[in-house]
């Protein structure tokens, strides 16, 4: 007769968990053609993406560029928030700003006369922008200043005031005009940019050539209801003047930033940033059923992942943490009750491992050392041994939180005290455009709702069986004895 256990052996009588190289996606019958297969997905309860994939809100992945980019491809980039508050609203003003088709007044970059030239070029190169409406201070459209006009005052006269460098002829457009006439003004002139004016000139708006390309060309990007691009900002658990300031500047959705949501302190001042924004708003990161029943009571969504990412050392220094397909799935069983939304974030290396997020339950996925390689991502670029690479850290890395991040870990320190980490930096390969990536990624993603039967992300959910696989089995999934010659572009065998 086997012995009761006793009040710390029983500690040992532990469930399995299990993540994605644990479990394969069971082919099923199917009429569904991969290039078929629809990819729209919630992402919180009131923002909807075209692709169901998030950038990290890390430092050297996702800044206003990438965020930009995710976007424009129909995922959501999410800014990291080791910056100051007045940074925040400066990246997510140049998100929003990317593709309007009329910019308000309140994104419309403007230029004093009174300015220099030197002035005004480091004003347009700071907001990305190559060309500005000039005002007085009544709001009055005195001219318009371009890159073009600037140049040759840089060698000869840069200290000259802006009237004196301005185009003063400036063609205008009244509140109203549809985007077509104000495209046909800037073909029959000539012109990049035409101001929107009421009331005698004073500015309400801004159409730009270049918005209305990219609208053209971005046809399934991730748009609010105005046709902005989607903007995702992390703020900390305590960092409300944060919260708010990005919520004001257009945030769509604002992310709860922590490494472990469930603890109450956390917890309560989640759900008072929730009760004074407009925005979704968020809440990770969470790992098991307890901790998503504490937060689904008030949160727009849940992200998953508790020591996952490859730059992640929170399993092995804290000792705690859950195997992604286990957490996943527990959390989406209590969010599904709920309608919230799951996000899954982190320990994602291949296409095939996100579709398995999916059929666990997942809506979306977040990756990091995935566009950390990109060309938009912010990392510094450096070479080792002939080959590029990309900066990519772990926001619990020191350098991180050295930066601002520590309050992600719950942890805070003085100047002269060390921090404990939970992070590594490290060097990712160099990979192109993010376009590129994510177009392996979604492309892999739609091969697997192909093999599953599946049409649409909630039929992934619905149809979606694994199998066990054994590591001989996972030896046999990957190429095996030969010798790559020549990589594919969505997958490494170093990986």
């Amino acid at each position: 007769m086997a012995k009761d256990l006793g009040q710390f052996s029983s500690k040992l009588d532990v469930p399995e968990a299990l993540t994605f190289d644990d479990v394969l996606l069971r082919p099923k019958e199917s009429r569904v053609e991969p290039d078929d297969a629809e990819l729209t997905t919630r992402v919180s309860k009131h923002v909807e993406l075209n692709v169901p994939v998030l950038s990290a809100a890390m430092d050297t992945v996702t800044e206003s560029e990438l965020a930009i980019a995710m976007a424009r491809e129909g995922g959501l980039g999410v800014l990291h928030r080791n910056m100051t508050v007045e940074e925040t609203v400066a990246e997510v003003e140049r998100v929003k700003r990317a593709h309007e088709l009329v910019i308000r007044r309140e994104n419309v970059v403007t230029v004093d006369p009174d300015d220099t030239v030197s002035e005004a070029d480091r004003l347009m190169e700071r907001e990305g922008v190559s060309g500005a409406p000039v005002v007085d201070d009544d709001d009055v459209v005195l001219g318009i200043i371009s890159g073009t006009d600037i140049r040759p005052y840089l060698e000869v006269g840069e200290e000259d005031a802006v009237r004196e460098a301005m185009t003063d002829e400036v063609i205008t457009a009244p509140e109203g005009v549809e985007p077509r006439e104000a495209l046909e003004l800037m073909y029959d002139h000539k012109i990049e940019r035409v101001p929107i004016v009421a009331d005698g000139d004073r500015l309400v708006g801004l159409v730009t050539m270049g918005g209305i390309l990219q609208r053209r060309e971005h046809e399934a990007a991730a748009r609010d209801d105005d046709g902005r691009l989607l903007a995702g900002v992390a703020v900390g658990p305590f960092e409300e003047e944060r919260a708010v300031a990005a919520d004001e500047a257009g945030a769509d959705v604002l992310f709860i930033d922590c490494a472990h949501a469930h603890n109450l302190n956390v917890l309560d001042s989640a759900e008072a940033i929730k009760g004074t924004v407009d925005a979704d708003v968020v809440v990770g990161n969470v790992g098991t059923r307890e901790a998503a029943e504490a937060a689904v009571g008030f949160a727009d969504g849940l992200k998953v992942g508790i020591g996952p990412g490859s730059i992640c050392t929170t399993r092995v220094v804290s000792g705690a943490g859950m195997p992604q397909m286990t957490a996943i799935s527990e959390v989406a069983d209590v969010a599904v009750e709920h309608g919230v939304p799951v996000i899954a974030d982190g320990g994602i290396r291949y296409s095939g491992d996100a579709i398995k997020a999916l059929a666990a339950g997942a809506d979306a996925v977040m990756l990091g050392s995935y566009f950390a390689g990109t060309e938009e991502a912010p990392g510094r670029v450096i070479t080792m041994q002939g080959k590029k690479y990309k900066q990519y850290r772990g926001m619990g890395s020191v350098g991180a939180m050295k930066s601002g991040g520590g309050d992600r870990y719950l942890k805070d320190a003085d100047e002269d005290e060390e921090f404990v980490p939970e992070g590594v930096e490290a060097a990712t390969p160099y990979k192109g455009t993010l376009a590129s990536e994510l177009y392996q990624l979604t492309g892999g993603m739609r091969s697997g709702m192909g093999y599953v039967g599946a049409n649409t992300v909630p039929e992934v959910h619905e149809r979606a069986e694994f199998v066990r696989v054994s590591s001989a089995g996972q030896t046999e999934g990957h190429p095996h004895d030969v010798m790559i010659t020549d990589e594919a572009p969505n997958y490494s065998p170093s990986e």
